[in-house]
C-alpha cells in the first residue's frame, strides 16, 4: 500500500514539468508551421522586388501584410503558461476529468479527495505521455501546402524569362551640353558619354513603365523618373541633376562602373538640366499631367421629374455614363427621402452601391439603377433629390448634380368649407366658368348614350357647380344670401320658373323694413330713405349727404364692397349669366345654358382685365439695357454687350524683359561687336522669366530659352554674340510682355473749308 502511494507521489511530482514540456512543444511546432508560409511567402516577395523594382511599393506593402499575418496567428502563444496547457488538455482528453489544473497546486493545501483526484489524474497524464507522443497536436498539412505553392510560385520567377519580369530598360535620349566659356575644358577632362531615362508611373495608372524617347517628355503625376548617366572616367564629383530649384548629387550605380542614378518623384512640371566637370546640358521640360476626377453625366431622368398621380407607374430608370482617365472603383446613388408637408417635412438618406460592374477599374462604364417610389417609402405630394457620386482608383471623388422626382399629390381638392371663404381674384376662380362650359359641352356630346336619369342627374351637378361659382362671386357684391340677380338675357319658357325682374320684386325681395335688431350700430335710416333735408332736419344731415356715396354700408350689397362702378356693373352681369345658366342646367336644359355660359365666361375675362393694377416699383431706377430699348425692333446698333477694360499693372518680370530686349536690339545692330560678361547678368534674369513659360509651353519656348542661354555664355566669356541665337531670342522674349493698351486716335482738326461753312451757319 504505502508502495502505491510512493509511486502516485512521485506521478504528481513529475506532472508539472510534464506540462511546461508539453507547453514548449506546442509552441515550438506552432512556430514552425507558422514559419514555413511566412518564409515562402517572404522569398516569393523578394524574387519580385529583384526582378520588379517599379513594384517595390506595392510589394513592401504586400511584405508588411504577410508579417502582420504571422504575428496574428503566433500572438496567441505569449499566454501559452502551464494553466493555458492544462486548460487544454482537459478539452482535448476527457479521461482526465477537468482536472488538469489541480496537477499546479500544492497537494498539502487540497482536501483529501482533492489530493486523491490530483493522484489520480497525474497517472492518467503519466499514461498520455507514454501512448501519446505530442500531447497538444499541430496540424501541418495546411502549413506544407501553403509553402508549396509559394514554393513553387518563387520558382517560377526565378526560371521565367527575364523580359516578362525584369522592368523596361532605360533608354538613351540626346541631351546636348554646352563648355562653361568662364571655365575651359580640357580636351582630355571627364565628359558625360550617355544619359538613359526610366519613368514608372504610379501603381494606381496601371501604367507599365517606358523609356521616353526624348529628354523632355510627358508623364502622369507622382511618376518615378531615373536618370542613369554615364561618364567617360570618374572625377572628383558625381554629375548634378538641377530641377526645378532643386540640387540633386547623383550616386553611384550599384555593380555598375562610371555610371551614375538619381530617382525622383515628380508631382508638378519643372525644367531639369545636368551639370559635369565644367559642362552644363540644355534645359529640358517635364510635362506632369495631374490625375483628373472622374466626370459624370446623367443620361436619364431629366433635372425635374413630375410622376403624374393617375395613369403612371411611380418608376424612374436612372442611367449614369462615368469617365475617369485611370480607372473607376466605386459609384453610389445617394437619395434624400423629403415626406411631409410645411413645418413637418422629414428627410431621410438612401444611398445604394453601383459598383458592381466596376470591379475590373474601367475608365468608362454605365451604371443603372431603377428608383421605385413606393418601396423608397414615398406617397402623393413626396418628392426625392438623388445624385450619382463616383470614386477613381486614385481615391479622388466627383458627384453630379441633383435632380429632383415628384410624385403629384392628388389631395389637393377643394373642401365645402371652401365654399363660404373669401375668394382671391386670382385666375383659377375665373378658369371654373370654362370648365363648366367644357363639362357641358362632353354632356350635350354624351346625350346620345345617357338615359334621361344619368342625364338629368349629370345636368343637375352642372347647375350646383355653377351655383357654387356663381355665390363665390357674389361675395365681391357684398352679397350675405342667395337673391334674385336681376332680368334675365330670354324670357322664361314654360318648363321654367320666372325669374326675376326689377319691375316684379320676388318674395324674397318685396319691400320690408330692417328688424329693429339688425345693425342696430349703425345710424342708417332705413325708413324712409328719401326724406327730404329740411329746417328741422339734423344739423350734419348735408355733411352726411356730400360723404353718403364714400360711405362703406354694411347692410346694403350696391355699396357693401370697394369695387369701382364699371366692374361692379360688370360683375352684375356676370351673376346675371350664371343666374340664367344655373337656371337651365337644373331643368335638364344644358343646350339652352350654353349662351349664358358663354357670355358669362367674355364679361369675367373683362373684369379680370379691368381689375388689374400696375404699381410702379418703389426705389432707384436704373437705366434701361440697350437689349431692353432695341428688343424686337430689329436694330443692332448698340445692342452689343458693355465689355470692361482695366489697366494691368505690369508684372514684376518686365523690366528684366525690357533691358533683355534692349541688349538684344543693340547686339543686332552691331553683331560683330564683343559683349562684356557684366551684360550677362541682365540675359541670366530674364531667362528664369522665359523658364517659367517654358514650363507652359516647352516645344514654343525651350528653343529659345537654349538661344538666351548661349547668348548669356558668351557674354560672359567676353566674345561676340551667336547670330542665329538673337532671333528666337528676341521673339520669345516679345511674347512674354503684354498687349499694348489701344487709344483712340486723336480728332482730326477741321480743314479751313469746314471752319468756313460753320462759321456762315452760326451767322
Amino acid at each position: 500500500m504505502s508502495s502505491v502511494i510512493v509511486s502516485t507521489t512521485a506521478d504528481v511530482a513529475a506532472a508539472q514539468p510534464l506540462l511546461r514540456a508539453a507547453g514548449r512543444s506546442y509552441a515550438g511546432r506552432r512556430l514552425v508551421a507558422v514559419g514555413l508560409p511566412t518564409a515562402a511567402g517572404l522569398l516569393l516577395l523578394g524574387l519580385l522586388a529583384a526582378r520588379w523594382p517599379e513594384g517595390r511599393p506595392a510589394l513592401l506593402a504586400g511584405t508588411a501584410a504577410v508579417l502582420a499575418l504571422a504575428a496574428w496567428q503566433l500572438w496567441p502563444l505569449r499566454r501559452l503558461g502551464s494553466p493555458a496547457v492544462a486548460r487544454q488538455l482537459d478539452r482535448l482528453f476527457p479521461e482526465l476529468e477537468d482536472s488538469t489544473g489541480l496537477l499546479l497546486q500544492d497537494g498539502a493545501a487540497l482536501p483529501f479527495l482533492g489530493q486523491l483526484q490530483q493522484q489520480r489524474v497525474a497517472h492518467r497524464l503519466g499514461e498520455l505521455t507514454a501512448t501519446q507522443a505530442p500531447l497538444l497536436p499541430v496540424t501541418f498539412k495546411k502549413s506544407f501546402v501553403i509553402s508549396g505553392l509559394l514554393l513553387v510560385a518563387s520558382a517560377l520567377a526565378w526560371w521565367l524569362p527575364a523580359r516578362s519580369l525584369a522592368p523596361t530598360a532605360p533608354a538613351a535620349v540626346a541631351v546636348h551640353f554646352s563648355p562653361d566659356a568662364a571655365r575651359p575644358v580640357p580636351a582630355a577632362a571627364p565628359r558625360i558619354t550617355k544619359v538613359e531615362l526610366l519613368v514608372t508611373p504610379p501603381a494606381y495608372t496601371r501604367r507599365a513603365a517606358f523609356a521616353p524617347t526624348a529628354a523632355s517628355f510627358q508623364c502622369p503625376q507622382g511618376a518615378q523618373v531615373r536618370w542613369l548617366v554615364h561618364v567617360s572616367r570618374s572625377a572628383g564629383s558625381a554629375p548634378t541633376l538641377e530641377i526645378g530649384s532643386q540640387k540633386i548629387a547623383l550616386r553611384p550605380a550599384a555593380g555598375l562602373a562610371n555610371q551614375f542614378e538619381a530617382t525622383q518623384a515628380l508631382h508638378a512640371s519643372a525644367l531639369y538640366r545636368l551639370r559635369f566637370a565644367g559642362q552644363t546640358s540644355d534645359d529640358y521640360a517635364i510635362d506632369v499631367r495631374p490625375d483628373l476626377v472622374p466626370t459624370i453625366r446623367l443620361q436619364t431622368p431629366k433635372p425635374y421629374t413630375l410622376i403624374a398621380a393617375r395613369g403612371t407607374r411611380p418608376e424612374v430608370p436612372v442611367q449614369a455614363t462615368l469617365r475617369d482617365d485611370y480607372g473607376l472603383t466605386r459609384a453610389e446613388l445617394v437619395i434624400t427621402v423629403a415626406q411631409g408637408q410645411g413645418e413637418a417635412v422629414k428627410f431621410r438618406e438612401v444611398r445604394r452601391d453601383l459598383s458592381v460592374s466596376l470591379g475590373s477599374q474601367p475608365s468608362q462604364a454605365t451604371v443603372t439603377s431603377l428608383l421605385s417610389l413606393p418601396k423608397l417609402g414615398l406617397t402623393y405630394g413626396d418628392e426625392l433629390y438623388f445624385y450619382v457620386q463616383a470614386r477613381d482608383n486614385h481615391g479622388q471623388s466627383a458627384r453630379s448634380d441633383a435632380f429632383i422626382v415628384q410624385w403629384q399629390d392628388t389631395a389637393a381638392a377643394a373642401s365645402a368649407i371652401d365654399v363660404g371663404m373669401g375668394v382671391n381674384t386670382a385666375p383659377a376662380y375665373f378658369r371654373s366658368q370654362r370648365q363648366i362650359i367644357i363639362d357641358t359641352e362632353k354632356l350635350l356630346a354624351d346625350k346620345p348614350r345617357l338615359t334621361a336619369a344619368e342625364f338629368s342627374n349629370r345636368a343637375n351637378a352642372l347647375g350646383f357647380d355653377q351655383q357654387s361659382l356663381r355665390l363665390r362671386y357674389g361675395k365681391f357684391l357684398g352679397e350675405e344670401a342667395e337673391k334674385g340677380l336681376g332680368p334675365t338675357a330670354g324670357p322664361p319658357t314654360a318648363d321654367e320658373p320666372a325669374i326675376p325682374t326689377a319691375d316684379a320684386p320676388t318674395a324674397d325681395e318685396k319691400p320690408a323694413a330692417h328688424p329693429a335688431d339688425d345693425h342696430d350700430e349703425h345710424d342708417h335710416d332705413h325708413e324712409h330713405p328719401e326724406a327730404p333735408v329740411g329746417r328741422n332736419a339734423s344739423p350734419t344731415a348735408a355733411t352726411d349727404a356730400l360723404m353718403d356715396p364714400y360711405m362703406h354700408k354694411h347692410d346694403d350689397s350696391e355699396t357693401a364692397d370697394f369695387l369701382e362702378p364699371a366692374v361692379k356693373a360688370k360683375l352684375h352681369a356676370v351673376l346675371d349669366e350664371m343666374w340664367a345658366a344655373e337656371l337651365r342646367l337644373r331643368t335638364g336644359q344644358p343646350a339652352a345654358a350654353r349662351p349664358y355660359e358663354y357670355r358669362a365666361l367674355r364679361l369675367l375675362k373683362q373684369v379680370q382685365q379691368q381689375t388689374r393694377a400696375y404699381v410702379k416699383k418703389a426705389g432707384f431706377t436704373p437705366q434701361p439695357f440697350p437689349e431692353a430699348t432695341l428688343r424686337l425692333t430689329g436694330e443692332l446698333k448698340g445692342a452689343a454687350a458693355p465689355r470692361l477694360l482695366a489697366t494691368v499693372p505690369a508684372p514684376a518680370s518686365q523690366p528684366t524683359v525690357r533691358a533683355a530686349l534692349r541688349w538684344l536690339a543693340a547686339a543686332q545692330s552691331q553683331p560683330s561687336q564683343p559683349a562684356r560678361p557684366a551684360e550677362a547678368a541682365a540675359l541670366e534674369q530674364a531667362g528664369s522669366a522665359l523658364a517659367q513659360a517654358a514650363l507652359q509651353k516647352p516645344g514654343l519656348y525651350l528653343p529659345a530659352l537654349r538661344a538666351l542661354r548661349q547668348l548669356a555664355t558668351d557674354a560672359r566669356a567676353g566674345r561676340a554674340p551667336c547670330p542665329t541665337c538673337l532671333a528666337p531670342a528676341q521673339r520669345a522674349l516679345t511674347d512674354l510682355l503684354p498687349a499694348p493698351v489701344p487709344t483712340a486716335p486723336p480728332a482730326p482738326a477741321p480743314d479751313r473749308l469746314a471752319r468756313r461753312y460753320f462759321q456762315e451757319l452760326s451767322r
